[in-house]
């Protein structure tokens, strides 16, 4: 029989190290805004709003509990509505979306809105999905220059059927460009899903005019999105590897084989150990990449770069290895559709290879090591940086 009961709703509270590995934000921060995510996800984030979000509709009433929270204006400056929070005390925020599996473009809206807020310049209102500039997205920028347009493809783009906004990275350039979706005849999106069935759209930009431009709104720290957009990935990793431990534990101590709980069988007490190994490994580099991503308070963009990546290889791995011990412990039953475990595995294969696959951060710290050159290779990694 299938299991479809509802993962715990615990707090998603940090230990105490944890804490220590995050450079000591601020707890009353973090606390409140914990507090704010766990009544919110943990109450309105159940099946039926997963089954109204896989047949393709817009959560509306949950998106606008989400503005009414102030979690879109967050990190953006106090004369943006803003708190101004670090990524580290965003963290619970980043870690939920994963946790509860939130079907919603909160972590690109946050990061466009901190972006926006950063250069000086107030977020517009609704939400904001993001554009990287790579294998993903063909554009270029054209017009004249006090009247710049875009033009291009982009595949793959997160929520951009429900968002109003995009913000977009071009080849080649600093600079990111705020576009308006709604431009019939000049912007074209066409649905698409990745492989857990959140919307991963197709954009197509013909001369479509550009709202807002930023030069370089990140000095010190290259592709903002790329590496903004990694981190909101690998909290999410951890937060629903959380989910699927937290869900085979539950299991294992619930099924009765041989007349005993399968949790008291050595083999299945070994898959967990790994599993949580994995669990908090993803989440400690998450961590760590909090604690330097840089915002409108805080962070340091010299060893930003360094951490995200690590934090996106490490995350990824463990996505890799820890989903399917989640299902081996279940005996398969997580794969049907209903079952809660099939939403965390199915987003943690899916995240894995968004904003960069553990391959390509690997070849990017490889390399990076290598031109270090052995005389400087540890130097750079106990500063945390590669010159």
């Amino acid at each position: 029989m299938t299991d479809r009961r509802e993962p715990p709703r615990r707090p998603p509270d940090a230990p105490h190290g944890e804490r220590d590995a995050t450079h000591g934000e601020d707890d009353a921060t973090r606390a409140q805004i914990e507090r704010s995510v766990e009544r919110l996800f943990g109450e309105n984030v159940d099946a039926a709003a997963h089954a109204a979000a896989e047949r393709g509709e817009w959560p509306g009433r949950l998106w606008q509990s989400v503005v009414d929270a102030g979690l879109c204006a967050a990190p953006t400056r106090a004369a943006h509505a803003g708190i101004e929070t670090s990524w580290a005390d965003a963290w619970p925020i980043l870690r939920g979306l994963g946790y509860w599996q939130v079907p919603l473009p909160l972590a690109e809206t946050m990061i466009g809105a901190m972006l926006l807020s950063k250069a000086g310049l107030e977020p517009p209102p609704g939400a904001i999905t993001l554009v990287e500039a790579g294998t993903d997205a063909r554009l270029a920028v054209g017009g004249a220059p006090e009247h710049p347009t875009l033009a291009g493809h982009a595949d793959r783009v997160p929520w951009a059927r429900h968002c109003r906004w995009a913000l977009v990275s071009t080849p080649g350039s600093d600079a990111l460009f705020l576009v308006e979706l709604a431009q019939p005849g000049n912007v074209r999106v066409s649905a698409g899903t990745n492989l857990a069935g959140e919307p991963r759209d197709q954009v197509a930009f013909s001369d479509a005019r550009v709202a807002l431009c930023i030069d370089d709104p990140l000095p010190g720290l290259d592709e903002p999105i790329r590496h903004l957009g990694a981190l909101a990935r690998s909290a999410a990793i951890a937060g629903a590897l959380e989910s699927a431990l937290e869900q085979s534990v539950r299991y294992a101590n619930e099924r009765i084989q041989f007349g005993r709980p399968i949790a008291a069988f050595q083999a299945i007490q070994h898959s967990l150990a790994i599993l949580a190994a994995e669990t908090v490994a993803a989440r400690t580099s998450a961590l760590v990449a909090a604690a330097s991503a840089p915002s409108i308070a805080a962070g340091d963009a010299s060893r930003a770069g360094f951490d995200i990546a690590v934090a996106k290889l490490r995350c990824s791995e463990a996505a890799t290895r820890g989903a399917p011990i989640a299902h081996q412990v279940h005996g398969a039953i997580g794969f049907t559709r209903e079952h809660p475990l099939h939403r965390a595995t199915c987003r943690l294969w899916a995240w894995r290879a968004e904003h960069g696959s553990d391959a390509q951060w690997a070849e990017r710290l490889g390399g990076a090591a290598i031109a270090a050159g052995s005389r400087d290779l540890w130097p750079a990694l106990t500063r945390r940086k590669f010159d």
